[in-house]
């Protein structure tokens, strides 16, 4: 039908020609209130945006001489903050002289990868910026089915 036509009968009846699907060949239109479509189409949005889940950067420093309980506390806190769906940003700082032996800190941050390797993937291998060692951990994908 035309688009005269269309709005000459939306006129009549009191409503508004809305073109719903303009990308289509031939567009799509529809007579209807157009407020009422805003409301319904503002509040589709809203859901869906509220169905979105955040995803947060989590940040645990470590030093290269930490010591093993100490180490075991941080690994908690990682498996908690992934657990949760967050990212994991691992950092180990040097100081002064530490920075010779960064193999020391790639090492630690393998053992926790390895550690973590049931909850998360290492989303960023560790990688040395300035004088610290960045290694990034994001939570596994849930695979579909779920778990029972």
């Amino acid at each position: 039908m035309s688009t005269q036509e269309a709005l000459k009968i939306a006129g009549e009846k009191g409503l508004d020609l809305v073109n719903v699907a303009p990308n289509a060949k031939p567009p799509v239109c529809r007579i209807m209130n157009f407020g009422r479509y805003k409301y319904e189409q503002s509040k589709r949005e809203k859901e869906a945006r509220r169905k979105q889940k955040v995803i947060t950067v989590k940040e645990i420093r470590l030093r290269p001489t930490i010591d093993e309980h100490d180490y075991q506390v941080k690994l908690r806190s990682v498996k908690r903050f992934l657990g949760n769906g967050d990212k994991v940003k691992v950092t180990v700082r040097f100081r002064g002289r530490q920075l010779v032996h960064a193999d020391t800190g790639k090492e630690l941050l393998a053992r926790m990868a390895k550690e973590i390797e049931d909850l998360g993937v290492v989303e960023r291998k560790p990688r040395l910026e300035g004088m610290q060692m960045v290694m990034i951990l994001s939570s596994r994908p849930e695979e579909k089915g779920g778990k029972q």
